[in-house]
């Protein structure tokens, strides 16, 4: 790696060229260790978005907005998911033009036989960043976040 010419980077630059770095990086990594398992690092993610951002089962396009994705792509995923019996798509009791996504007793045990090993990638990722950083990244990429809301929300 450059990383004379990466330090010489402005700041900005060198974080919004990470985060694409990283992601990839990251995706290569999981899609590696799951591929044991038959399942993609994007099954993973709308898995842990339906567990952990909803309190009851979210329809097709309240997923892909959380996964910052589009309606056609997660149903796609959740299709593969369905296959696998990691999730069942269901219509909406109250509009049949909605599809609710509900995953299955077999995905959350499925999942849960995955959580130590999740949490050994977490830690390695993590290992040797204290505390105090963690929470200033934290708050950095909130504030991103934010802001690319706000950006997609000037598109409309």
């Amino acid at each position: 790696m450059q990383f004379k010419k990466i330090d010489s980077m402005p700041d900005q630059q060198f974080l919004f060229g990470f985060i694409f770095v990283a992601a990839n990086r990251i995706d290569t990594l999981l899609q590696h260790e799951f591929k044991r398992f038959d399942v993609t690092t994007k099954q993973w993610f709308l898995s842990v978005v339906i567990d952990n951002l909803f309190d009851e089962a979210p329809t097709i396009k309240e997923a892909a907005r959380e996964m910052g994705s589009s309606h056609q792509n997660v149903k796609q995923i959740a299709l593969k998911l369905e296959e696998k019996g990691l999730l069942v798509l269901e219509k909406d009791q109250n509009d049949a033009r909605v599809t609710r996504l509900k995953l299955t007793k077999h995905s959350m045990d499925f999942w849960s036989d995955l959580r130590n090993e999740g949490l050994v990638f977490t830690q390695a990722l993590f290992k040797g960043v204290i505390d105090e950083d963690i929470h200033t990244a934290r708050r950095v990429m909130r504030q991103v976040f934010k802001n690319l809301f706000e950006m997609e929300q000037g598109e409309q």
